[in-house]
């Protein structure tokens, strides 16, 4: 369950402590050919229309990117391949070498025409604006200070900062248009792909229709790949002139006005001036800072309602009747038993209809009923350690049984439990990375948004495990004294 969480921040942060490999070598043209296949980077996650995996035969690939990726194959005289990349790491994918071109909704804007060798474009798409109905938003002006949802890494991202838009990041691309229809944002700014699709057809939104701005479809390569890149324009003009991108948009029913106006003319292949690197600053720290105290307050508080809750969930288990125990071991099997990812999902989309938590409150919620149920077997095998003779003399005193549990058992227990539950409180620190998905920015987070902006993995992911560790280990060193004292050594220096 802590793989996702630790390893995303964990790897950014020992990879500076390891020699970088070698650059991969450019893909020339001869290469792609050599190898009889052009490796093509995207992501699934992105859906139809884009690139999907057939429903009725799973592993099959389909989408307008797959048949345009195909086309271009057969033009080159090799066939198509593709690789799977989460989107928001697909340039950094594309530098390591890890697929030759990418093609995926890549957006022409200056800083990747800087950064890559960009294609003539393929499409072009419009902004399109998404609200609930009546509302009064239908310019980026009004959106100042409105929380307004879109992808990361997107033309849509930039305007909407630019207009003084609070801006709410996605992972896929249904969620803003779930959310937006709960209300918990004013707005969705997409391109009209992905509007039409996912918000535009939803009851309680509407779409404005006029593009907030235009833009083109590219595909990325490294800067060095000139003779490859030349070779895919060519295959890009010989697909426009022969009809078949039209035909190929047409089956998607992608074809539009927008398509018959001139696109903004690509830049000749070639290599381009290296551009001026942005650099981390104070105000990266800042943000860092920010993301720490979201971290640890998402955690505190998770972790504050799990211990009780699995506190009672054990004495529930082990002294309660037959239906207790039942309840009591079903919660316990199905949390332990589905992802945490699976669960914030279902507790922040898959319940909107009944309940509307806040990003947040969703993030606590499900990482304390998660852990809940783990730190329930942690406390059941603390109290079956308590020598039941111990009970016994506590009841001979005249105890009652909450007597005896509360004041003979329970802190016996307690004692035995609290270097699991020091460890539980520390995975769920790292565990609390996941909360991303429902729109929370906490640490690990930040990291990979400033490690794609900056191109850099090393700076951000060795802030990122110092501020973990600055988290953890006090936290660890706390709960060794707290041992010691409850063993009555406290006066003993720690190990």
């Amino acid at each position: 369950m802590q793989a996702v969480a630790r390893w995303r921040c964990a790897i950014a942060g020992a990879a500076s402590l390891v020699l970088a490999a070698p650059a991969p070598a450019a893909a020339s043209l001869e290469d792609v050919q050599s190898r009889g296949e052009l490796r093509w980077g995207g992501d699934l996650q992105g859906g139809e229309p884009y690139v999907f995996e057939d429903e009725t035969q799973p592993g099959l690939l389909k989408g307008f990117e797959v048949d345009i990726a195909d086309a271009l194959a057969r033009q080159l005289g090799v066939r198509a391949k593709f690789t799977q990349n989460d989107w928001s790491n697909l340039v950094p994918a594309l530098e390591r070498g890890d697929f030759d071109v990418a093609l995926n909704g890549l957006e022409d804007t200056p800083a990747r025409r800087a950064r890559l060798l960009l294609s003539d474009p393929y499409y072009t798409y419009g902004e399109t604006l998404t609200v609930r109905r009546g509302a009064p938003y239908t310019q980026l002006a009004q959106l100042a200070g409105k929380r307004v949802g879109t992808l990361n890494q997107t033309v849509a991202s930039e305007l909407l900062r630019g207009a003084g838009a609070e801006v709410v990041l996605y992972e896929g691309q249904q969620e803003p248009y779930l959310d937006l229809a709960k209300g918990r944002t004013e707005a969705v700014l997409l391109d009209h792909v992905i509007a039409e699709r996912y918000g535009c057809v939803l009851a309680d939104l509407t779409c404005v229709p006029t593009d907030l701005a235009r833009g083109n479809y590219v595909i990325g390569l490294r800067r060095d790949d000139v003779e490859l890149g030349r070779a895919l324009n060519g295959a890009l003009a010989s697909l426009k002139s022969n009809g078949e991108l039209r035909r190929i948009l047409e089956r998607w029913k992608l074809w539009d006005a927008r398509q018959e106006e001139a696109p903004r003319a690509a830049a000749a292949p070639g290599p381009l001036a290296d551009p001026s690197p942005r650099k981390f600053v104070a105000g990266h720290a800042l943000l860092f800072l920010q993301g720490a105290l979201v971290t640890l307050l998402v955690s505190a508080l998770s972790f504050a309602l799990a211990s009780p809750l699995g506190l009672a969930i054990a004495a529930l288990r082990l002294y309660s009747g037959r239906v207790g125990r039942a309840l009591a071991a079903s919660y316990v099997e199905l949390f332990r038993g589905t992802p945490l990812l699976l669960q914030l999902y279902v507790l922040y989309f898959g319940v909107a209809d009944v309940v509307r938590l806040s990003p947040l409150t969703a993030a606590v919620l499900g990482l304390a009923l998660n852990y809940g149920a783990y730190e329930a077997e942690v406390y059941r095998g603390a109290l079956l350690a308590v020598p039941p003779g111990q009970t016994e003399a506590a009841r001979a005193l005249g105890m009652s049984r909450w007597q005896s549990l509360r004041y003979v058992v329970f802190p016996q227990a307690l004692r035995t439990a609290l270097p699991a539950v020091t460890n539980d409180f520390v995975a769920l620190l790292k565990d609390s990375s996941l909360i991303s998905v429902i729109t929370v920015v906490e640490l690990t987070k930040r990291m990979t948004i400033l490690a794609v902006e900056l191109r850099d993995w090393i700076t951000p992911g060795l802030l990122c495990a110092g501020l973990y560790f600055a988290m953890s280990f006090p936290l660890a060193r706390l709960a060794r004294r707290i041992e010691l004292r409850l063993e009555g050594t406290s006066g003993r220096t720690p190990a």
